[in-house]
């Protein structure tokens, strides 16, 4: 038989064997994105500050032509996982634009303006829901947010969703005389009770099944409303 010859192995491919120009291009892509990320950021900064202050939002707003007071500004907030209401750090901006792929204002007007989309999905609105609430603690160990504000937040959050039943829930609030500010556990259970009750046949509502003791009296004053119709 003849003789095999051995055939040389072939040496592995190495990053030095790749075309530099071709390994650093996704790393220029990425960087030239951030740029332009921080300079729209430069551009609505407080200077001093080194952050987007309100006066710097309120710009924001004008130039996206959106209202201050629109959800989808809150939707923003909850993409950039912004900590402090009404100010926006660097960091914040560019978690929350790279997310959005937004590096110029032009592409920022659009993803603003498909920005409710972003919380169609319960599991993603639920978690925007209690991003809302904790946005408005506006001071250190805030465990709570007064009446006016959380009224003002249902209108913004909730009321596209159930209407009527948050038009209703803002009269008991208003009127009611028991609380002066809202926990995080009452806020959560809002949501839930606007989804499992039903408000033409309010006899389903189960006060055993651990519901917060507002809801036991909305429920009651929702009761006697009926009987006065």
């Amino acid at each position: 038989m003849p003789r095999t010859s051995k055939r040389k192995a072939v040496p592995p491919i190495t990053s030095s064997d790749v075309d530099s120009s071709v390994r650093s291009e996704p790393k220029k892509v990425k960087t030239k994105q951030v740029d332009r990320i921080d300079q729209l950021f430069e551009s609505y900064a407080n200077k001093s500050l080194g952050l987007i202050d309100p006066e710097g939002i309120e710009a924001l707003c004008s130039d996206v032509r959106v209202d201050y007071t629109d959800v989808r500004i809150l939707i923003l907030a909850w993409k950039m996982k912004a900590e402090k209401q009404g100010y926006f750090s660097k960091d914040e901006w560019r978690r929350g634009l790279k997310c959005l792929g937004a590096d110029t204002l032009t592409k920022l007007i659009k993803a603003i303006a498909g920005l409710e989309k972003e919380v169609i999905m319960p599991e993603s609105f639920e978690d925007f829901y209690s991003y809302a609430f904790r946005y408005c603690l506006t001071e250190e160990k805030q465990r709570s947010i007064d009446i006016e504000t959380a009224c003002e937040l249902l209108k913004v959050v909730l009321r596209s969703q159930f209407p009527a039943q948050v038009d209703l829930l803002i009269e008991y609030l208003k009127t009611q005389n028991d609380y002066r500010a809202l926990t995080m556990d009452q806020w959560i259970n809002f949501y839930r009770f606007f989804k499992e009750v039903s408000f033409q046949d309010l006899g389903s509502y189960d006060s055993s099944q651990a519901w917060p003791v507002i809801l036991d009296s909305f429920v009651e004053w929702l009761k006697e409303k009926e009987k006065k119709c």
